[in-house]
């Protein structure tokens, strides 16, 4: 696989408005009063993802409703795709109205050998511009994760309990209606989300699985709960199990002594951690 590092440095650049739908929709799944979303409403950090969508023609679409490899990023020849996790940096919000420009590039590419098969890590580092500016007003890095097709006998990671008793906490029902609107938000076609005949049958998970921006998207929709004027300068998060609609899940936070960093963490039914993420304030 050394030809995928091939791909580093290759670059996109995509353009798009800040338009209100979009906010307005994500309010609602996200259970919130309903609001106007007029022109100049700053977007909480993460609802960056309502934009820059992936418009890929029908006809481009591969059997796991991803776009077919190759293009931007490089055409791994494994067939489960994740997201492993993220890190960001805030500098200053975006808003309703703003006309935004992302700058994609494929800053790394590695492969090794896991308990179930190969597995390639693909890096991509976004910066976010509004209004013509020069500089970033975001930066993320997005951490994608490639692996082999399920096996019988697999050896999947022991899990991690979850820290107990944390201050801040919400229990979320993910049922087929929330995963429903949040792939229409993000016109997220993976399967592994809305059709559980393709994702038990065929990918071999025993349920539908949880996107895990939804899931960091609650978790820092959880700080915005407790903490109103928090001002989130930088947010990490790593996936550390796959949640599924089975069952519900719960998010949770616990701010630190510092006064500037909240510990967040999402857990499944069983009290095994699932996501482990950490926000710093300004």
């Amino acid at each position: 696989m050394d030809e995928l590092k091939d791909w580093i440095g290759r670059q996109e650049t995509l353009h798009d408005t800040i338009t209100a739908a979009p906010v307005r929709g994500l309010n609602a799944t996200l259970d919130h009063p309903a609001i106007e979303a007029a022109p100049g409403t700053p977007l909480p950090p993460l609802w960056h993802w309502l934009y820059f969508l992936p418009q890929h023609r029908q006809s481009e679409i591969g059997e796991d409703g991803h776009a077919r490899r190759g293009g931007f990023l490089p055409p791994v020849p494994l067939p489960r795709r994740m997201w492993a996790g993220s890190q960001f940096e805030f500098r200053s919000p975006l808003r309703v109205g703003d006309e935004v420009e992302r700058t994609s590039t494929i800053a790394d590419v590695t492969a090794k050998d896991g308990r179930t098969g190969r597995l390639v890590f693909v890096k991509v580092r976004h910066e976010v511009r509004r209004n013509g500016s020069a500089d970033p007003a975001i930066v993320e890095f997005h951490d994608i994760v490639y692996r082999d097709a399920r096996k019988a006998g697999d050896v999947e990671p022991p899990p991690q309990p979850a820290e107990r008793g944390a201050p801040w906490q919400r229990e979320i029902v993910p049922d087929d209606v929330l995963l429903f609107r949040y792939s229409a938000l993000t016109f997220n076609g993976h399967r592994i989300h809305y059709d559980r005949k393709y994702v038990t049958e065929v990918e071999g998970y025993p349920g539908l699985i949880v996107h895990g921006p939804l899931i960091s998207t609650l978790l820092l929709d959880l700080l915005r709960r407790h903490a109103p004027g928090a001002d989130v300068a930088t947010f990490r998060f790593k996936a550390v199990r796959p949640t599924y609609d089975l069952h519900p899940f719960r998010v949770n936070g616990a701010p630190q002594p510092d006064g500037k960093t909240v510990r967040l963490w999402a857990q499944d039914h069983d009290g095994w951690l699932t996501m482990d993420a950490t926000a710093e304030l300004r």
